[in-house]
């Protein structure tokens, strides 16, 4: 919106630069976040919107996260939107497409964590239901984004230069269908993200904390693969228009940290699943619109870790008969069970994010 005003000349034309509407896309996603969680909090606790905590967790949340307000993520997603919607070209698509990916999640979202807290279970919205609205959303966004042009069948891979992989063209006079095996591929990768990020929703803030560091990192991706002289120099792919999803990352890290002002330990605000779910699928749209997606594997390292303890855990559980390879899982409970402080497991999963999203950026020179 407010790059229109760019057409008036002087001082607003600084609204020209992706750079600044990004910046001010962060900034003003954290001072919206910031101001209205106090009464949002007062509210949720007045109605009685508390964290169904599950029984088989760990003992320790029974009596500390126990009646604490949950569903602040909508908070996240309405900074996020306000701040996309002044800041972003909005005759960009791809910008509509990761706006319209983290909303869809987080409706989502927003009736599991409804249903939990009508019902005061922690079941919510039967699995299945939750995969087949993931599904749909992911493949209305990517197939609309596919048929239009706005995105492509390409596969690059970080490393290796100049290696891609074209699922439209596999071999030579492959018919034009296959083209969609991509598009599977891109919801796979949605699903996934997105409830990779609500698992590691365990801990105060320890979920919110990567996805700001994630979101940071694919706001500088955006930005250079939307920058067809940096990306020629980086030998990566030049994604036209994708620099402006960089002000939707940013505004995700602004939103992001709003939030964690009150969800950092003790939280008195949980994200719920309206904002775990519809971050996770931010991260992977971004990746998506960015041609980074195997990236996404790197720079959500903390994310696939927890997944990855989870499904161990099962296959162990199953292979022996009952036994467990973890004492909890995902693997933060596993580190709550052996005497860790949640603090310290935060701090240390912070640490490890941040150092694998140096990683991912340092890819960028190696190839």
């Amino acid at each position: 919106m407010f790059y229109e005003l760019i057409e008036l000349g002087g001082p607003f034309t600084v609204f020209r630069y992706i750079t600044f509407r990004a910046a001010a896309a962060m900034v003003l996603a954290l001072v919206a976040c910031y101001y209205a969680y106090p009464p949002l909090i007062i509210r949720l606790k007045r109605l009685k919107v508390e964290q169904a905590i599950r029984k088989d967790g760990p003992e320790a949340h029974l009596e500390n996260k126990g009646g604490t307000p949950t569903m602040g993520g909508v908070v996240m997603l309405a900074g996020i939107t306000m701040a996309t919607l002044l800041f972003a070209r909005l005759d960009e698509p791809r910008v509509w497409i990761v706006l319209g990916v983290t909303l869809g999640y987080g409706l989502i979202g927003f009736y599991d964590d409804y249903k939990k807290v009508m019902e005061q279970s922690s079941d919510g919205l039967a699995g299945r239901w939750k995969l087949v609205g993931q599904t749909g959303i992911a493949l209305a966004a990517l197939g609309s984004a596919y048929a239009t042009g706005v995105m492509d069948a390409t596969l690059h891979l970080p490393f290796l230069k100049h290696y891609v992989i074209d699922f439209a063209e596999l071999w030579t006079g492959a018919p034009d269908w296959l083209g969609w095996l991509y598009v599977g591929f891109g919801v796979f990768v949605l699903i996934g993200a997105s409830n990779a990020v609500n698992l590691t929703d365990g801990l105060d803030g320890l979920a919110i904390g990567s996805v700001m560091t994630s979101a940071g990192t694919f706001a500088v991706l955006a930005y250079v693969a939307g920058h067809a002289t940096f990306a020629e120099y980086l030998l990566i792919p030049y994604v036209p228009g994708a620099g402006e999803v960089a002000v939707v990352a940013l505004a995700v890290v602004g939103a992001g940290l709003g939030f964690l002002w009150y969800n950092c330990y003790p939280a008195a605000v949980f994200m719920g699943d309206v904002g775990s779910l519809a971050l996770g699928g931010t991260l992977a749209s971004l990746a998506v619109i960015t041609k980074h997606e195997i990236l996404l594997a790197l720079v959500g390292g903390v994310f696939v870790m927890e997944t990855l303890s989870v499904m161990a855990q099962v296959l162990y559980f199953k292979a022996t008969g009952g036994k467990r390879l973890l004492k909890m899982a995902p693997i933060h409970h596993h580190y709550e069970k052996s005497g860790w402080s949640e603090p310290k497991i935060i701090v240390r999963f912070w640490i490890i994010s941040v150092l694998l999203a140096l990683v991912a950026l340092a890819t960028l020179k190696l190839r």
